[in-house]
């Protein structure tokens, strides 16, 4: 028994010192939280009015019942009744104090109403100062904690929005850094890297890496076109590659159409198709040279920037293809046209038809004393990777075509400021001083043969 009882009465200290524990961070927190009460206002109307009549006729209750001789504490050493006003006035400014001030005034009357004449005018004109310089004060608080809160407030919509745009800018750096690792390089580099292919299996093959490369492609095919039918087998192909299945929906759809088609746009109550993406090879002649099968791509990648690009690459391939065939009705116009130059003129005008993008003809036009110094050659070294040149002398001057693909007329300036600025460093003149003009021709989409007969009669032109 003995040994059973002392863990109890070693247990019962440990319960009494830990039970006060709470109870004594509950009496702490009393008057904080009674405080907080105080400190929390109402703005509906009924509340304020009701706080301001009752206050003060509770503090004059007390006062009946702590000092019935003298409940507004008058003659007291201090007048605690004025803290009924003095609490209005800090909580909701100078007028509900004003109007506990009233409601003391009234109590008074009520309680003496034999001895008016005896009412305590210093008294009441401390009391009444006092809560009015209180009210001021709180009103003067209120309206800077009411700025502060809305300051606050605003700081914190913007950080909001600083901290959501933060988040869509960091999400688009790292969408734009995917993209630039799946696609190292731009539009103007792979138009680049078209220039040499041919019709090929060599250069089947590299126009579809440069595909797969730019637009992401896992699994593709590029079929030839035999008597209007496709090969059997392709002429190159990327990933794991299914065999041919001639009667695809998809692949009908493309080949009755002539136009690009991806899988959203089978009509439902046809079959499934095994293909992401058919696209026909079509020349300007609308000649279909061959076909872009896609059998795997990633999901996000199947949008209509990807499609367009496929577009303008296959058919920038194609038009390749047939360079004898596209210069020939430039050619027959003005033979003095390098055929180069009239070649990339009508693929350009083709590329603007099919997908909107410009390209644009820049002219500077030479005076004799321009050609005498050297100038065209000269200007001829600076161009561009991609541009073609044609330099043309014409009965009244010499004139240097530069032909920029995908060109705006902001690279039009560009290009014009870097020669501008070129003159400056080398001949240390304008080019207007060394008797050079310039012309900016836009590419004409229906016909580019207007666009170089303006190079033609810019030269010709002796005005």
């Amino acid at each position: 028994m003995a040994i059973d009882s002392q863990p109890a009465s070693a247990a019962s200290p440990r319960r009494s010192t830990a039970r006060p524990e709470p109870t004594a961070r509950a009496r702490a927190l009393l008057p904080i939280a009674l405080l907080g009460k105080l400190a929390t206002t109402d703005i509906r109307p009924a509340v304020v009015l009701a706080e301001t009549a009752l206050l003060p006729i509770l503090a004059i209750a007390l006062g009946l019942l702590l000092s019935p001789e003298d409940p507004l504490w008058t003659n007291a050493a201090f007048a605690w009744v004025w803290l009924a006003p003095v609490i209005l006035a800090l909580r909701y400014g100078p007028l509900p104090g004003l109007g506990g001030t009233f409601v003391l005034l009234a109590g008074w009357l009520l309680l003496h109403t034999n001895d008016v004449h005896d009412f305590p005018q210093v008294h009441f004109l401390g009391g009444f100062i006092l809560v009015m310089l209180v009210g001021e004060f709180s009103s003067l608080w209120q309206t800077r904690t009411r700025r502060a809160e809305i300051n606050h407030a605003y700081i914190e919509q913007r950080l909001e929005h600083l901290v959501r745009q933060y988040y869509l800018l960091r999400l688009s750096h790292d969408r734009l850094e995917q993209e630039l690792i799946g696609r190292p390089m731009s539009m103007r580099d792979a138009l680049a890297a078209l220039h040499g292919a041919d019709g090929s299996e060599a250069g089947a093959q590299a126009v579809l890496r440069l595909l797969a490369q730019y637009c992401q492609l896992e699994s593709a095919a590029l079929y030839s076109v035999q008597d209007d039918q496709l090969a059997p087998a392709p002429l190159a192909a990327i990933g794991s590659m299914p065999a041919l299945l001639a009667h695809d929906p998809l692949l009908a759809q493309a080949l009755q159409t002539n136009k690009l088609c991806h899988i959203s746009q089978v009509a439902t109550r046809q079959p499934s198709s095994q293909y992401l993406v058919a696209a026909p090879l079509l020349d300007l002649g609308g000649n279909l040279y061959g076909m872009l099968l896609v059998h795997e791509m990633p999901f996000f990648s199947l949008q209509e920037e990807t499609l367009q690009t496929i577009n303008l690459l296959l058919g920038y391939y194609t038009d390749g293809l047939s360079t004898t065939t596209l210069a020939a009705p430039v050619l027959a116009a003005i033979p003095q046209c390098p055929a180069d130059f009239a070649f990339e003129a009508q693929r350009l005008a083709h590329v603007q038809r099919s997908t909107r993008i410009a390209s644009v003809i820049v002219v500077l036009s030479f005076l004799p004393r321009a050609s005498e110094r050297g100038l065209p050659r000269q200007i001829l070294h600076l161009r561009r990777a991609l541009d073609e040149v044609w330099l043309h002398q014409g009965s009244a001057r010499e004139v240097l075509a530069v032909l920029m693909p995908l060109g705006s007329q902001a690279s039009a300036q560009g290009y014009v400021a870097r020669i501008e600025q070129w003159f400056d460093l080398t001949h240390e003149q304008s080019m207007a001083e060394a008797g050079v003009s310039v012309h900016v021709v836009a590419l004409d989409t229906d016909s580019p043969l207007a666009a170089l007969q303006r190079v033609v009669h810019i030269a010709n032109d002796h005005a």
